[in-house]
């Protein structure tokens, strides 16, 4: 059931995503430090808001490839985007273990998963939210670099407030020890 209400919201996210990739050194970049920032201590939740988008600019990159070869079906777009944040589960196969929480007072969800789908989310829209500002601005950026600084900067909030306000609070062990 909640597999299928996810489904149902992330075609709704992503119904018109544009293939609008990032360049191919920025992907790297974000794809190395993603294993950098886990070692030196950083949470996961924060990681994963990187990691989701990481995989976005992976579907997004497969998109245009898929254009270059001119494949076209049906809900291809959204299709892609879906199944490159699905690959989660590979890119930290072994590492992670998967323990259900409740986040926010909603889901019940292990809290990686959760901000892996926030930080794909967030990359999406920051994008749309970019060309949005550029189509009213005549087709032209505000200023040098704007399509990287406002994906960049919208994640950058989405971890800050996942630094300063965790998805799910640690409770003191030692309180039930008996």
């Amino acid at each position: 059931m909640l597999f299928s209400l996810a489904l149902l919201i992330s075609y709704f996210v992503i119904k018109s995503a544009l293939a609008n990739p990032a360049c191919a050194v920025c992907t790297i970049a974000v794809g190395a430090s993603l294993e950098l920032a886990r070692h030196l201590g950083v949470d996961d939740s924060v990681v994963g808001v990187w990691a989701g988008a990481f995989l976005v600019l992976i579907g997004f990159w497969t998109i245009k490839w898929f254009d270059k070869k001119n494949w076209h079906f049906a809900y291809r777009d959204a299709l892609i985007l879906i199944l490159s944040v699905a690959m989660i589960g590979f890119m930290y196969i072994g590492k992670l273990k998967y323990h259900a929480e409740v986040v926010g007072f909603i889901f019940y969800l292990d809290p990686f998963l959760f901000s892996v789908i926030v930080g794909a989310v967030v990359l999406i829209l920051s994008s749309e939210f970019y060309q949005w500002m550029k189509k009213k601005n005549g087709g032209h950026a505000h200023f040098p670099f704007e399509k990287v600084f406002v994906p960049v900067a919208s994640l950058a909030l989405a971890s800050a407030y996942f630094y300063y306000y965790p998805l799910c609070q640690k409770v003191a062990t030692d309180l039930y020890t008996f």
